[in-house]
């Protein structure tokens, strides 16, 4: 199975701002989730402000599914703070109702950069982030945002709503949520996703459990004298 496969819905209900703790600024993982929300969600828009040259439009069609769910995906670049926070202000006038995601990968790391003087960056940065958090409560959806840069990670978390970990494990990538059960029901692989048991039960569902003296009864196995 391809590894742009998402089973389980990481991202689930949640709105507001929704932190992705990611090893490095150019994780894949971002465009997975984003690529499967897409899939499921045809009709909808989704807004893509980034920074660091992240939305490797290669790695997004490789995800998706088709090209088509790639349709309502719309992408600006920043290169300066100040160009960020204009693309995040600009994405408030933009963004209505039928707006399913905003996607700000690497948030944080064009506000330390030396042309934002030191008195602006750190009210320029909390301003973006406030903003983010806003619209997406306001408009019922999730902001995911990464930041891979140790020295404003804590200030993103603040804002965040939820956080999300990104695990490197000897099976693969892992998603866990905030309540420290896994997001997704496998791992992805390399080109392989390896699923797991409740991947198996969302997709086959359960049985209740069956007492075995009930069972066997119930097949003849047991004679009851009265």
């Amino acid at each position: 199975m391809s590894d742009s496969a998402v089973h389980g819905e990481p991202l689930g209900d949640e709105s507001g701002l929704v932190l992705l703790e990611v090893s490095e600024p150019h994780s894949t993982v971002v465009h997975r989730l984003v690529t499967h929300r897409l899939a499921d969600t045809p009709g909808r828009t989704a807004y893509w402000i980034d920074a660091r040259n992240a939305a490797s439009t290669h790695v997004l069609y490789d995800c998706a599914s088709s090209a088509r769910a790639l349709s309502g995906l719309r992408i600006a670049r920043a290169f300066t703070a100040y160009q960020h926070h204009s693309l995040v202000r600009e994405v408030v006038r933009r963004a209505d109702p039928r707006t399913e995601l905003i996607v700000a990968p690497n948030v944080a790391s064009l506000y330390h950069d030396s042309d934002v003087p030191a008195y602006e960056r750190e009210e320029l940065f909390a301003s973006t982030l406030e903003t983010l958090s806003e619209l997406g409560e306001v408009l019922g959806c999730p902001v995911l945002v990464t930041s891979a840069d140790d020295e404003r990670a804590s200030a993103v978390s603040e804002y965040a709503r939820t956080t999300i970990q990104c695990v490197h494990t000897r099976e693969g990538l892992r998603l866990i949520g905030p309540d420290g059960n896994a997001a997704t029901e496998g791992y992805w692989q390399g080109e392989w996703w390896q699923t797991t048991i409740p991947y198996w039960a969302e997709v086959c569902g359960t049985v209740d459990r069956l007492d075995p003296v009930v069972a066997a009864y119930d097949h003849g196995l047991l004679e009851v004298t009265p």
